[in-house]
């Protein structure tokens, strides 16, 4: 049975605001996710070169008027404390256009690839970022 959750006036939750992960070396890390995945980030200092705080919006929709456009955060932040290598607690799944791409170019940067797999809705293939964070890259179908 299909249930429309916007038609549910009781739900707390209604989207996802924005994704926040913690890095013990933020202007690093948010420099390979703009090298490597292609995602610009924003930041408090002088770019990517300085500065504890990184963040991009995904831009949701195309309306033409701002305000009906739905946007994600995703910020890549300083941890209060050194973060263990050994953590698994967050995966984020990223849309991409064109996997296969993606996954060569990765390649020829010695990026690992964990597994890839196939199913009818989609591509899918995992890596890591060098804090060891478990990164989901998904093609829809």
């Amino acid at each position: 049975m299909s249930h429309d959750p916007s038609s549910d006036s009781s739900r707390c939750v209604a989207a996802i605001g924005g994704v926040f992960l913690k890095a013990n070396d933020p202007a690093t890390l948010a420099r390979w996710y703009t090298t490597h995945l292609g995602i610009p980030f924003q930041s408090a200092g002088d770019g990517c070169g300085s500065g504890d705080n990184f963040w991009t919006e995904f831009i949701l929709g195309d309306a033409p008027d701002p305000s009906k456009r739905a946007t994600v955060v995703f910020a890549i932040q300083s941890a209060k404390s050194t973060l263990p290598p050994e953590r698994h607690a967050v995966e984020i799944n990223y849309r991409v256009p064109d996997l296969d791409r993606l996954l060569a170019q990765l390649n020829a940067a010695g990026i690992a690839v964990e597994k890839r797999e196939e199913y009818d809705y989609g591509l899918f293939a995992w890596i890591r970022d060098p804090e060891n964070n478990r990164i989901e890259l998904y093609q829809p179908r």
